[in-house]
């Protein structure tokens, strides 16, 4: 277990570079309530950073599989009024959000499918325009992680639970760059590494990029608007941010019908409790219009049937091989995690940032550019030593950016 010094130190990273927390800003950080030691030195170090005001939502997922269980299908999409007020006050103060992503993997693979869609549309639907402002990095969000029992079992089963939480503690700090001398000036390194990669593609403004690897030929059109976003984003006060920790990835849109071929997953996707494995999927005229798995197809299903959006992709992100996560060979069933060590794409909504001229937008506007909406925004992983990426110029002039892997450039 890390000393008290190295998880204030921790606490530190996750509020001055991952959030980048003003003075006289209130924080709310969304908590497992496993977590409650870390969240009390998170509270501390916050209000040291100059937060205003801290508020913790706890939630509990054994009692939410409970409820999932046990409800009726009419209780299960009923969202309160509250629940929608504290989300909008969020909002109107300019907090800062915080959450902390380290529940059980397992903890609903007991819950039907459809359970599940059914609560998360409900939700989806009644907080779509407070999705939309963090999709458009109005407000300052984070998600990050830290160990849990459940969790800790789940990747190092072999070992006594003490021992577990001991070995993840330490696979975090490590792909957290908290062994550096400094950590925050080792992530500002890096951040600035990943942003001169977006700033390299931007530069060259791709049309499309052509991805081949085992199972996977896979075209994908990118507008003409778009642009690569590496970790670092600005919110509606001006203030940069970074929203997910650890990050290792630069990332983009694709156009919504633009997306041709086939391609196959490298990792096993950890969603609600259920491993998906194998993914298969084939688009035509950028919707998904076939698709497999040879382990939890149902879930798979669910995913992509959820709405219209879910047909179609949201996100392109670029990950080489020697990103530190990947370079551990261990899956985290923790989506924060692993998409960081892959290159991966997302079903679902595409962020309006990733366009030059996105940001304020109606949804209208956005989907009559190619935006993809949706309820969903689900990562998998398609990153491997063996993946090929080609980037293609306007003028059809034929880029590689990745070979076995690895980036090129």
């Amino acid at each position: 277990m890390p000393s008290q010094e190295q998880l204030k130190k921790y606490a530190d990273v996750l509020l001055r570079v991952g959030l980048n927390i003003q003075s006289g800003q209130p924080l709310v950080i969304n908590a497992p309530i496993e977590t409650a030691p870390f969240v009390r030195i998170l509270t501390e170090r916050a209000y040291v950073a100059g937060a205003s005001r801290v508020s913790i939502h706890w939630h509990d997922a054994l009692t939410e599989r409970v409820q999932l269980q046990m409800e009726s299908e009419e209780n299960l999409q009923h969202v309160p009024r509250w629940f929608i007020a504290r989300a909008d006050e969020v909002m109107e103060e300019n907090s800062a959000s915080l959450h902390i992503a380290a529940d059980n993997p397992d903890v609903f693979k007991d819950v039907p499918p459809q359970r599940l869609s059914l609560r998360q549309r409900a939700i989806g639907e009644k907080l779509r325009h407070i999705n939309q402002k963090f999709m458009e990095d109005e407000i300052t969000w984070l998600v990050a992680s830290m160990p849990t029992a459940d969790w800790a079992k789940k990747m190092y089963s072999e070992l006594p639970t003490d021992e577990a939480i001991e070995k993840l503690w330490d696979t975090i700090f490590t792909v957290m760059r908290m062994n550096a001398e400094d950590p925050i000036l080792a992530w500002q390194t890096h951040l600035n590494g990943l942003k001169q990669r977006a700033a390299f593609l931007n530069e060259k403004h791709f049309a499309k990029l052509h991805y081949t690897a085992p199972g996977t030929d896979l075209w994908i059109t990118l507008p003409e608007t778009h642009r690569w976003q590496a970790a670092d984003s600005v919110n509606a006060q001006g203030t940069t941010f970074t929203a997910n920790l650890p990050t290792e990835e630069v990332y983009t849109l694709p156009y919504k019908y633009g997306v041709e071929g086939t391609v196959v997953s490298t990792m096993p996707l950890s969603h609600n409790g259920v491993i998906i494995e194998n993914i298969q999927l084939r688009f035509e005229g950028g919707r998904i219009v076939e698709y497999h798995a040879s382990r939890g197809e149902e879930t798979l299903k669910e995913i992509i049937e959820l709405d219209d959006g879910s047909h179609y992709l949201g996100e392109v992100a670029l990950v080489p091989i020697s990103s530190p996560i990947y370079q551990l060979q261990q899956l985290f069933y923790n989506t924060l995690f692993d998409e960081n060590a892959s290159c991966h794409l997302a079903i679902g909504k595409a962020y309006p940032t990733c366009l030059t001229n996105g940001k304020g937008k109606s949804e209208q506007e956005l989907i009559d550019m190619g935006v993809n909406d949706s309820l969903n925004h689900v990562d998998f992983m398609i990153g491997s030593d063996q993946l090929n990426i080609d980037g293609v110029t306007q003028d059809n002039q034929i880029v590689p950016l990745f070979q076995n892997g690895e980036w090129v450039i």
